[in-house]
Protein backbone atom coordinates (compact mmCIF):
# COMPACT_ATOMS: atom_id res chain seq x y z
CA UNK A 1 0.00 0.00 0.00
CA UNK A 2 2.89 2.37 0.80
CA UNK A 3 4.36 1.60 -2.59
CA UNK A 4 1.05 2.46 -4.32
CA UNK A 5 0.79 5.78 -2.50
CA UNK A 6 4.39 6.57 -3.38
CA UNK A 7 3.75 5.81 -7.05
CA UNK A 8 0.76 8.13 -6.93
CA UNK A 9 2.70 10.98 -5.37
CA UNK A 10 5.50 10.70 -7.93
CA UNK A 11 3.13 10.58 -10.89
CA UNK A 12 0.83 13.40 -9.85
CA UNK A 13 3.40 15.87 -8.51
CA UNK A 14 3.45 17.57 -11.90
CA UNK A 15 -0.27 18.13 -12.22
CA UNK A 16 -1.70 18.83 -8.73
CA UNK A 17 -0.79 20.72 -5.55
CA UNK A 18 1.02 18.77 -2.79
CA UNK A 19 -1.85 19.45 -0.36
CA UNK A 20 -4.31 18.02 -2.86
CA UNK A 21 -2.14 14.93 -3.33
CA UNK A 22 -2.20 14.29 0.39
CA UNK A 23 -5.99 14.57 0.38
CA UNK A 24 -6.46 11.92 -2.30
CA UNK A 25 -3.82 9.61 -0.86
CA UNK A 26 -5.64 9.81 2.46
CA UNK A 27 -8.89 8.75 0.84
CA UNK A 28 -7.10 6.01 -1.07
CA UNK A 29 -5.41 4.62 2.02
CA UNK A 30 -8.49 4.62 4.24
CA UNK A 31 -10.96 3.14 1.73
CA UNK A 32 -9.97 -0.55 1.97
CA UNK A 33 -10.31 -0.60 5.76
CA UNK A 34 -13.92 0.59 5.48
CA UNK A 35 -15.07 -1.40 2.47
CA UNK A 36 -14.02 -5.03 2.07
CA UNK A 37 -15.87 -5.59 -1.19
CA UNK A 38 -14.88 -5.45 -4.87
CA UNK A 39 -15.14 -2.24 -6.84
CA UNK A 40 -18.22 -2.94 -8.92
CA UNK A 41 -18.80 -1.53 -12.39
CA UNK A 42 -21.04 -2.25 -15.36
CA UNK A 43 -21.63 -1.01 -18.88
CA UNK A 44 -19.63 -0.58 -22.07
CA UNK A 45 -18.60 -3.68 -23.99
CA UNK A 46 -16.43 -1.34 -26.10
CA UNK A 47 -14.08 -0.72 -23.16
CA UNK A 48 -14.50 -4.09 -21.43
CA UNK A 49 -11.17 -5.61 -22.57
CA UNK A 50 -9.07 -2.75 -21.20
CA UNK A 51 -11.08 -2.46 -17.98
CA UNK A 52 -10.45 -6.17 -17.45
CA UNK A 53 -6.71 -5.70 -17.98
CA UNK A 54 -6.59 -2.69 -15.68
CA UNK A 55 -8.33 -4.77 -13.01
CA UNK A 56 -5.42 -7.23 -13.14
CA UNK A 57 -2.92 -4.36 -12.78
CA UNK A 58 -4.86 -2.90 -9.85
CA UNK A 59 -4.96 -6.17 -7.94
CA UNK A 60 -1.24 -6.79 -8.51
CA UNK A 61 -0.37 -3.28 -7.31
CA UNK A 62 -2.46 -3.69 -4.17
CA UNK A 63 -0.88 -7.06 -3.34
CA UNK A 64 2.54 -5.47 -4.00
CA UNK A 65 4.40 -8.77 -4.04
CA UNK A 66 2.82 -10.09 -0.86
CA UNK A 67 0.84 -13.25 -0.19
CA UNK A 68 -2.31 -11.62 1.19
CA UNK A 69 -5.21 -10.57 -1.00
CA UNK A 70 -8.54 -8.94 -0.21
CA UNK A 71 -11.87 -8.66 -2.10
CA UNK A 72 -11.59 -4.87 -2.13
CA UNK A 73 -8.43 -5.15 -4.23
CA UNK A 74 -10.47 -6.54 -7.12
CA UNK A 75 -12.74 -5.01 -9.76
CA UNK A 76 -15.96 -6.79 -10.71
CA UNK A 77 -17.12 -5.51 -14.11
CA UNK A 78 -20.25 -6.63 -16.00
CA UNK A 79 -20.42 -6.33 -19.80
CA UNK A 80 -24.02 -5.20 -20.17
CA UNK A 81 -23.71 -2.28 -22.61
CA UNK A 82 -23.62 1.45 -21.93
CA UNK A 83 -27.37 1.89 -21.57
CA UNK A 84 -27.81 -0.96 -19.08
CA UNK A 85 -24.79 0.21 -17.09
CA UNK A 86 -26.24 3.68 -16.65
CA UNK A 87 -29.62 2.24 -15.70
CA UNK A 88 -27.99 0.26 -12.86
CA UNK A 89 -26.37 3.26 -11.22
CA UNK A 90 -29.18 3.63 -8.70
CA UNK A 91 -28.18 0.29 -7.20
CA UNK A 92 -26.22 1.05 -4.01
CA UNK A 93 -23.59 -1.62 -4.65
CA UNK A 94 -22.61 -0.33 -8.12
CA UNK A 95 -19.59 1.98 -7.92
CA UNK A 96 -19.40 3.15 -11.54
CA UNK A 97 -20.92 2.76 -14.98
CA UNK A 98 -18.81 2.84 -18.14
CA UNK A 99 -20.58 4.52 -21.04
CA UNK A 100 -19.59 5.42 -24.59
CA UNK A 101 -22.35 8.05 -24.61
CA UNK A 102 -21.47 11.08 -22.46
CA UNK A 103 -24.10 12.19 -19.96
CA UNK A 104 -24.97 15.90 -19.85
CA UNK A 105 -23.76 18.11 -17.02
CA UNK A 106 -27.38 18.89 -16.04
CA UNK A 107 -28.30 15.21 -15.78
CA UNK A 108 -25.20 14.42 -13.72
CA UNK A 109 -25.88 17.31 -11.34
CA UNK A 110 -29.49 16.18 -10.93
CA UNK A 111 -28.40 12.76 -9.67
CA UNK A 112 -25.20 13.78 -7.88
CA UNK A 113 -22.75 12.00 -10.17
CA UNK A 114 -19.32 12.61 -11.64
CA UNK A 115 -18.19 11.82 -15.18
CA UNK A 116 -14.72 11.63 -16.70
CA UNK A 117 -13.12 9.95 -19.74
CA UNK A 118 -11.10 6.79 -19.14
CA UNK A 119 -9.97 5.70 -22.63
CA UNK A 120 -10.41 6.66 -26.28
CA UNK A 121 -11.06 4.38 -29.24
CA UNK A 122 -12.68 3.98 -32.63
CA UNK A 123 -15.50 2.07 -34.25
CA UNK A 124 -14.28 0.07 -37.23
CA UNK A 125 -16.51 -0.90 -40.14
CA UNK A 126 -15.88 -4.63 -40.39
CA UNK A 127 -16.41 -6.48 -43.66
CA UNK A 128 -16.23 -10.06 -44.92
CA UNK A 129 -15.28 -10.17 -48.58
CA UNK A 130 -12.72 -12.61 -49.99
CA UNK A 131 -11.19 -9.98 -52.27
CA UNK A 132 -10.77 -7.26 -49.61
CA UNK A 133 -7.92 -6.79 -47.12
CA UNK A 134 -7.71 -4.35 -44.24
CA UNK A 135 -8.21 -0.76 -45.36
CA UNK A 136 -8.55 -1.63 -49.08
CA UNK A 137 -12.18 -0.58 -49.35
CA UNK A 138 -13.24 3.07 -49.10
CA UNK A 139 -16.65 4.00 -47.72
CA UNK A 140 -18.34 7.31 -46.96
CA UNK A 141 -20.98 8.25 -44.40
CA UNK A 142 -23.74 8.60 -47.02
CA UNK A 143 -22.88 5.17 -48.47
CA UNK A 144 -22.96 3.56 -45.04
CA UNK A 145 -26.30 5.20 -44.30
CA UNK A 146 -27.75 3.93 -47.60
CA UNK A 147 -26.53 0.41 -46.82
CA UNK A 148 -28.20 0.45 -43.40
CA UNK A 149 -31.32 2.08 -44.87
CA UNK A 150 -31.57 -0.84 -47.31
CA UNK A 151 -31.03 1.34 -50.39
CA UNK A 152 -27.70 -0.27 -51.39
CA UNK A 153 -27.86 -4.06 -51.30
CA UNK A 154 -24.92 -5.35 -53.38
CA UNK A 155 -21.16 -4.93 -53.08
CA UNK A 156 -21.06 -4.31 -56.83
CA UNK A 157 -23.40 -1.31 -56.57
CA UNK A 158 -22.24 1.53 -58.89
CA UNK A 159 -21.88 3.95 -55.98
CA UNK A 160 -19.39 1.65 -54.22
CA UNK A 161 -17.57 0.90 -57.48
CA UNK A 162 -17.22 4.59 -58.31
CA UNK A 163 -15.48 5.16 -54.99
CA UNK A 164 -13.25 2.08 -55.41
CA UNK A 165 -12.30 1.85 -59.11
CA UNK A 166 -9.19 -0.25 -58.43
CA UNK A 167 -10.86 -2.79 -56.14
CA UNK A 168 -12.35 -6.03 -57.44
CA UNK A 169 -15.84 -5.93 -55.96
CA UNK A 170 -17.88 -9.15 -56.18
CA UNK A 171 -21.56 -9.30 -57.08
CA UNK A 172 -22.33 -10.38 -53.53
CA UNK A 173 -25.32 -9.43 -51.44
CA UNK A 174 -24.53 -7.05 -48.57
CA UNK A 175 -25.53 -8.51 -45.21
CA UNK A 176 -25.77 -5.69 -42.63
CA UNK A 177 -25.21 -6.85 -39.06
CA UNK A 178 -26.16 -4.78 -36.01
CA UNK A 179 -26.32 -4.74 -32.21
CA UNK A 180 -29.74 -5.45 -30.71
CA UNK A 181 -28.77 -4.48 -27.15
CA UNK A 182 -28.36 -0.93 -25.87
CA UNK A 183 -24.83 -0.09 -26.97
CA UNK A 184 -22.56 2.94 -26.89
CA UNK A 185 -20.89 1.57 -30.01
CA UNK A 186 -24.25 1.81 -31.74
CA UNK A 187 -24.52 5.41 -30.57
CA UNK A 188 -21.09 6.33 -31.97
CA UNK A 189 -21.87 4.68 -35.33
CA UNK A 190 -25.33 6.21 -35.69
CA UNK A 191 -24.05 9.61 -34.59
CA UNK A 192 -21.66 9.49 -37.56
CA UNK A 193 -24.49 8.41 -39.87
CA UNK A 194 -26.63 11.28 -38.57
CA UNK A 195 -23.87 13.80 -39.25
CA UNK A 196 -23.38 12.52 -42.80
CA UNK A 197 -26.92 11.62 -43.89
CA UNK A 198 -29.93 13.95 -43.39
CA UNK A 199 -32.21 11.04 -44.30
CA UNK A 200 -30.73 8.84 -41.58
CA UNK A 201 -30.88 11.66 -39.05
CA UNK A 202 -34.56 12.36 -39.77
CA UNK A 203 -35.60 8.71 -39.72
CA UNK A 204 -33.47 7.27 -36.90
CA UNK A 205 -30.96 9.73 -35.42
CA UNK A 206 -28.26 8.71 -32.98
CA UNK A 207 -29.09 6.38 -30.12
CA UNK A 208 -27.84 3.41 -28.14
CA UNK A 209 -30.80 1.31 -29.26
CA UNK A 210 -32.01 1.51 -32.86
CA UNK A 211 -34.90 -0.10 -34.71
CA UNK A 212 -32.80 -0.99 -37.72
CA UNK A 213 -34.50 -0.83 -41.16
CA UNK A 214 -32.49 -3.85 -42.38
CA UNK A 215 -30.04 -6.38 -41.06
CA UNK A 216 -29.65 -9.00 -38.36
CA UNK A 217 -29.13 -8.06 -34.71
CA UNK A 218 -26.76 -9.65 -32.21
CA UNK A 219 -26.24 -9.37 -28.47
CA UNK A 220 -22.87 -7.88 -27.62
CA UNK A 221 -19.68 -7.33 -29.59
CA UNK A 222 -18.51 -10.93 -29.31
CA UNK A 223 -21.59 -12.35 -31.01
CA UNK A 224 -21.48 -9.63 -33.66
CA UNK A 225 -17.86 -10.27 -34.65
CA UNK A 226 -18.41 -14.04 -34.71
CA UNK A 227 -21.29 -13.47 -37.13
CA UNK A 228 -19.11 -11.27 -39.38
CA UNK A 229 -16.51 -14.03 -39.63
CA UNK A 230 -19.09 -16.61 -40.75
CA UNK A 231 -21.21 -14.42 -43.05
CA UNK A 232 -19.93 -13.75 -46.57
CA UNK A 233 -20.79 -10.23 -47.68
CA UNK A 234 -21.25 -9.05 -44.08
CA UNK A 235 -20.77 -5.50 -42.90
CA UNK A 236 -20.86 -4.50 -39.23
CA UNK A 237 -19.57 -1.95 -36.74
CA UNK A 238 -17.46 -2.80 -33.69
CA UNK A 239 -14.56 -1.41 -31.71
CA UNK A 240 -11.25 -1.44 -33.57
CA UNK A 241 -9.33 -3.52 -31.04
CA UNK A 242 -11.74 -6.43 -31.11
CA UNK A 243 -12.02 -6.31 -34.91
CA UNK A 244 -8.24 -6.49 -35.33
CA UNK A 245 -7.83 -9.24 -32.71
CA UNK A 246 -10.41 -11.26 -34.62
CA UNK A 247 -8.42 -10.75 -37.86
CA UNK A 248 -11.44 -9.25 -39.62
CA UNK A 249 -11.00 -6.81 -42.52
CA UNK A 250 -12.18 -3.22 -42.16
CA UNK A 251 -12.85 -0.24 -44.44
CA UNK A 252 -11.22 3.17 -44.50
CA UNK A 253 -13.79 5.89 -43.84
CA UNK A 254 -14.11 9.42 -45.18
CA UNK A 255 -13.72 12.17 -42.59
CA UNK A 256 -14.98 15.74 -42.49
CA UNK A 257 -12.22 17.13 -44.72
CA UNK A 258 -12.61 14.40 -47.34
CA UNK A 259 -9.69 12.18 -46.29
CA UNK A 260 -10.06 8.40 -46.04
CA UNK A 261 -8.64 7.22 -42.73
CA UNK A 262 -8.20 3.81 -41.12
CA UNK A 263 -9.54 3.24 -37.59
CA UNK A 264 -6.11 2.97 -35.97
CA UNK A 265 -4.45 4.85 -33.10
CA UNK A 266 -3.11 7.71 -35.24
CA UNK A 267 -6.57 8.71 -36.45
CA UNK A 268 -7.98 8.43 -32.94
CA UNK A 269 -5.23 10.63 -31.45
CA UNK A 270 -5.83 13.25 -34.13
CA UNK A 271 -9.54 13.34 -33.26
CA UNK A 272 -8.85 13.53 -29.51
CA UNK A 273 -6.34 16.36 -29.94
CA UNK A 274 -8.86 18.36 -31.98
CA UNK A 275 -11.46 18.10 -29.20
CA UNK A 276 -12.00 20.60 -26.37
CA UNK A 277 -12.40 18.79 -23.03
CA UNK A 278 -14.20 20.91 -20.40
CA UNK A 279 -14.11 19.72 -16.77
CA UNK A 280 -16.82 22.26 -15.93
CA UNK A 281 -19.15 20.23 -18.18
CA UNK A 282 -17.93 16.91 -16.76
CA UNK A 283 -15.95 16.33 -19.99
CA UNK A 284 -19.14 15.63 -21.98
CA UNK A 285 -18.04 15.94 -25.61
CA UNK A 286 -18.43 14.25 -28.98
CA UNK A 287 -15.33 13.20 -30.93
CA UNK A 288 -17.31 12.34 -34.06
CA UNK A 289 -16.04 13.67 -37.42
CA UNK A 290 -13.55 16.20 -36.12
CA UNK A 291 -12.43 18.77 -38.77
CA UNK A 292 -8.76 17.82 -38.98
CA UNK A 293 -7.12 15.95 -41.88
CA UNK A 294 -5.79 12.91 -40.00
CA UNK A 295 -8.79 12.33 -37.72
CA UNK A 296 -10.71 9.06 -37.97
CA UNK A 297 -14.36 10.14 -38.03
CA UNK A 298 -15.99 7.38 -35.94
CA UNK A 299 -14.01 8.05 -32.78
CA UNK A 300 -15.31 8.19 -29.24
CA UNK A 301 -14.35 8.09 -25.58
CA UNK A 302 -15.56 5.80 -22.86
CA UNK A 303 -16.58 7.67 -19.72
CA UNK A 304 -16.87 6.52 -16.13
CA UNK A 305 -19.99 7.81 -14.39
CA UNK A 306 -19.59 7.66 -10.62
CA UNK A 307 -22.32 8.26 -8.00
CA UNK A 308 -21.05 10.59 -5.28
CA UNK A 309 -24.18 12.00 -3.60
CA UNK A 310 -25.03 9.82 -0.65
CA UNK A 311 -21.79 7.84 -1.00
CA UNK A 312 -18.77 8.02 1.29
CA UNK A 313 -15.51 9.47 0.02
CA UNK A 314 -14.02 6.04 0.60
CA UNK A 315 -16.50 4.42 -1.79
CA UNK A 316 -16.09 6.78 -4.73
CA UNK A 317 -12.45 7.50 -3.83
CA UNK A 318 -11.42 3.93 -4.56
CA UNK A 319 -12.95 4.24 -8.04
CA UNK A 320 -10.65 7.24 -8.52
CA UNK A 321 -7.79 5.14 -7.16
CA UNK A 322 -8.46 2.40 -9.71
CA UNK A 323 -8.56 4.73 -12.71
CA UNK A 324 -5.66 6.86 -11.45
CA UNK A 325 -3.47 3.77 -11.47
CA UNK A 326 -4.81 2.85 -14.92
CA UNK A 327 -3.85 6.28 -16.30
CA UNK A 328 -0.32 6.04 -14.90
CA UNK A 329 0.65 2.39 -15.41
CA UNK A 330 -1.90 1.00 -17.88
CA UNK A 331 -1.11 3.07 -20.96
CA UNK A 332 0.85 0.38 -22.82
CA UNK A 333 -1.86 -2.17 -22.11
CA UNK A 334 -4.46 0.15 -23.61
CA UNK A 335 -2.36 0.60 -26.74
CA UNK A 336 -1.77 -3.16 -27.04
CA UNK A 337 -5.53 -3.72 -27.06
CA UNK A 338 -6.14 -1.13 -29.81
CA UNK A 339 -7.18 1.84 -27.65
CA UNK A 340 -5.60 5.25 -27.20
CA UNK A 341 -4.90 6.20 -23.56
CA UNK A 342 -5.80 9.65 -22.32
CA UNK A 343 -3.15 12.25 -23.19
CA UNK A 344 -1.18 13.10 -20.00
CA UNK A 345 -2.62 16.62 -19.90
CA UNK A 346 -6.18 15.28 -20.02
CA UNK A 347 -5.40 12.68 -17.33
CA UNK A 348 -4.12 15.53 -15.18
CA UNK A 349 -7.36 17.45 -15.73
CA UNK A 350 -9.32 14.41 -14.57
CA UNK A 351 -7.29 14.13 -11.36
CA UNK A 352 -7.84 17.83 -10.61
CA UNK A 353 -11.56 17.30 -11.25
CA UNK A 354 -11.61 14.59 -8.55
CA UNK A 355 -9.69 16.75 -6.11
CA UNK A 356 -12.00 19.71 -6.65
CA UNK A 357 -14.90 17.54 -5.55
CA UNK A 358 -13.03 16.12 -2.56
CA UNK A 359 -12.15 19.65 -1.42
CA UNK A 360 -15.81 20.68 -1.54
CA UNK A 361 -15.71 22.75 -4.74
CA UNK A 362 -18.45 20.69 -6.40
CA UNK A 363 -20.62 19.88 -3.39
Amino acid sequence: MKRLARLFQDAMAHVVRPASIALLVGVMSSAPAAIAEPIRGAGSTFAAPIIGKWAEIYKAARIDGGDFSSPDWTVDYELVGSLAGLMRLDQPDLDFAATDVPVSHAELAKHGRQQFPIVIGSVAIAINLDTISKGDLKLTGPLLADIYLGKITSWSDPAIKALNPDVALPDTKISPLTRKDGSGTTFMFTEYLSVKSPEWKAAHGADTLIEWPVGTGFEGTGELISAVKTTKGAIAYADFGQVTRAAVAFASIENKVGQFVNPGPDGVRAAAEATSWDPAQDFAVSLTDQPTPDAYPITGATFAVVPVRGRSSGQYGRVHDFFRLAFETGRRDAEALGYVPLPPQLAGQVVKYWLNYDSGANH
